[in-house]
Order: C-alpha cells, then structure tokens, then sequence
C-alpha cells in the first residue's frame, strides 16, 4: 500500500506553568516566573529537539505545514523559536508559503515576543481563551484572567496579526447556556479567522477525573452538553463561520491546513516530547517524560505497524470528523469494494436517524446531530470490524 510523503510537522512543546484540572497531555510544569529566556530546562529540551530534528528520515518533500503545539509554546523565547525553524528548514526546507501555526496563551507573552515569532515566520497563531468568565477559568484551574485575554488580543494587533483562532471549552463546570452564549458572542466580536469549540473530556488521572463525573453537578448534564454543541452550531455559522469539522469553525479561506493533514490521514512528523509521527503506515510515539524522551533520542525508537484494518478504522475515524466526509471512490481504491461495502451496510441505521447522509460519491456526517452522536457511528464501526479475523 503506497502512503503520501510527509510535508508537515508537528512540534511538541511541554512547558506550562501550571497544570489545568482537566489536563491529560504530557507536559512539564516550570512554575510561573520560568520561561525560555531563564530556564535551563526549557533551553536542554531545545537543543535536544533538535537533534532530533536533525536525526529525522527525509522523505523528499518541503514542509508545508508546521504546528508548534503544546504546552505552552509561548514560553518560548524567540531565539528558541527560531533555532527550531532553522533546523527544520536546514533538514527538510520550508516552503515560502508555508502555514506555520502556534499555540499560545494569555498572560505569557508580551509585545516584542509576539512579534518576534511574526518575523521568525509564525503565520498564524491560536489562542487558548477557554472561556470569557473569571470563575470558569478559576474552576478550571487557568493561569490566565478574562482581562488577559483583551491584552493578548490587543497585542496580536498591534503586531499585525490578521490570522489568529480561539479556542473555546464547553461543558465546564457549573457552565450554563448563558454563560456559553456570553463567551460565544464576546470570542466572535475579537473577528477572529478561526474558532475551536471543544467539549470537556474528563481524564481519570487529572484532578477532575478524580473529583468529578461526566453528567452530575457541578458539571452540566448529558442533555445540556448536547444543547451546548447544538447552540454553538447555529450560533457560529450565524456569524459567518464554516463549520467544517467536529470541533472547528472558520471564516472563508481560514481552515486550519495542519490538522486537516491529520483528518484526511495522511502521514506526518512530529517530534518532541509524548509527540506522534505518521511515516509510511508506521506510529512512533515519543516518551511521555523527559528523561525517557531524551533516553529516547538515542536510542531505539517505539512503534507501531498500522494494519490494513486499522488504517481503514483510522481514516474512517478522522475522515468522518470533516464536514465533507468520507470520498468513497477514494475509499473503494484503497480498500476493495467488499471493505466498502461492509461499512455501508453498518452506517446504513444511522442514515434512518438523519445522523448521516450518502451519497453515489460520499458519506459524511450531518451537522450538527451526525457530529453530536459521532463517538455512537464510530463506535459501532469499531466494534465491527475489530471483530473480523479475516482482515490481513
């Protein structure tokens, strides 16, 4: 099976301040007065990334994206930045129109980082807002304050910035629709490009996970979660933004061209710590620590061989996510017509339901309710095809 060559790259930085109450991803707590310009820990991780930059396969192609992602990866200092874009470009070459994406938080940054990373050659940046409301953020365990958020805005103008996203939580605790309206209507009139709204996952090993349950105060309940999803829906696209994945809204000409790499499955860098590569059907997953990421570096590297079930499950389940779905000529090429036509008959209940619609040339799901039950279809797709032992 012949795979795409890489052109992106997904760079992991860990570091935040603190650790939010409803975080599961592998990072390294520095506290609140460290950053990249006086943290010795932050500077050995660099130089470490990148020799693994410079230890990487090249498999031929430019980069066309590249996604600094975290963490907090505006706690770095921009000579930091700049000597991760450098290795990259030296190791692989960037292409001059190359979407370069970073996260970055309120509160961390000031005036001559943010335009620092502008001229290092961040073309578009990502807010992590969360919410508009103190005490959401205080129950959230945030570093930031809603008046951090204005000065961040304000500081991404003045430095020029026209191509920025926020990212917006649902299902907090003690949320109510009104409080989900408010943040909605005050991220849309910032007239950002993009918006990100994600429904609170609660992770078993994080202080929520520990303290609360899905569906039971102080969280919002089944029913209510859904009418979050469902309002922001109407309210986004309202406002002018596609609402072209499960999680992701954007105006016209402003999608997020690196993670659509991940939703239409094709391969992919990544370096860094509890980072994933996709390379050639082939998983490598990063040591989730420091010391066995940098353990790591030297030696052997962990992996996992995607089978041709698994691949099909992978496309499926990211595939599905985009509101245009799954191209079942495509499809049908990749994994035979009886593959095809066996997930056709097991989505057929939920085309009953109006939870998805087919067509001679595609399936996707239908907005918002095919997207709000999607864990559902997926699960049952799952369920079936694991089961059969036949798939080589």
């Amino acid at each position: 099976m012949e795979f795409n060559i890489p052109s992106s790259v997904y760079v992991h930085i860990p570091f935040c301040r603190r650790r939010c109450f409803y975080c599961d991803f592998p990072i390294s707590v520095v506290g609140d007065r460290r950053n990249g310009n006086n943290s010795a820990t932050i500077a050995q991780y660099i130089e470490k990334l990148c020799e693994e930059i410079d230890r990487a396969d090249n498999f031929g192609e430019s980069l066309k994206t590249i996604f600094f992602g975290g963490g907090t990866p505006s706690l770095l200092a921009v000579p930091q930045l700049e000597q991760i874009l450098a290795r990259l470009d030296r190791r692989f070459g960037i292409l001059a129109d190359a979407e370069i994406s970073m996260e970055i938080d309120p509160g961390t940054f000031d005036f001559q980082q943010i335009k620092g990373f502008k001229s290092a050659g961040v073309n578009r940046f990502s807010l992590g807002t969360q919410a508009f409301q103190s005490e959401l953020l205080k129950a959230c365990g945030r570093t930031h304050t809603v008046e951090d958020i204005y000065t961040s805005i304000d500081l991404i103008r003045q430095a020029g910035i026209e191509n920025f996203s926020l990212d917006l939580i649902s299902g907090l605790p003690h949320q109510t629709i009104d409080l989900w309206h408010d943040s909605l209507l005050k991220a849309i009139e910032l007239s950002p490009t993009h918006l990100s709204t994600y429904d609170l996952t609660i992770e078993p090993q994080t202080p929520f996970g520990k303290q609360l349950k899905p569906g039971e105060k102080p969280l919002p309940s089944d029913e209510l979660t859904a009418d979050l999803y469902r309002f922001a829906q109407r309210t986004l696209t309202h406002a002018g933004f596609e609402h072209y994945e499960i999680s992701n809204y954007a105006k016209p000409g402003y999608q997020c061209q690196h993670n659509r790499v991940y939703w239409e499955n094709r391969s992919f860098y990544g370096f860094g710590m509890g980072a994933t590569s996709y390379l050639n059907g082939d998983r490598v997953a990063r040591p989730r620590k420091l010391k066995e990421y940098y353990d790591w570096i030297k030696t052997s590297k962990s992996h996992r061989e995607i089978s041709q079930i698994d691949l099909m499950l992978d496309s499926l389940m990211v595939g599905l996510r985009l509101k245009e779905g799954i191209n079942l000529a495509q499809f049908k090429q990749r994994f035979g017509q009886s593959k095809m036509a066996q997930v056709l008959k097991c989505l057929a209940p939920y085309e009953k339901v109006n939870w998805l619609e087919l067509t001679p040339e595609r399936i996707r799901l239908t907005d918002p309710e095919g997207f709000l039950f999607s864990n559902v279809i997926l699960t049952k797709l799952f369920a079936t095809f694991e089961a059969d032992e036949s798939i080589v």
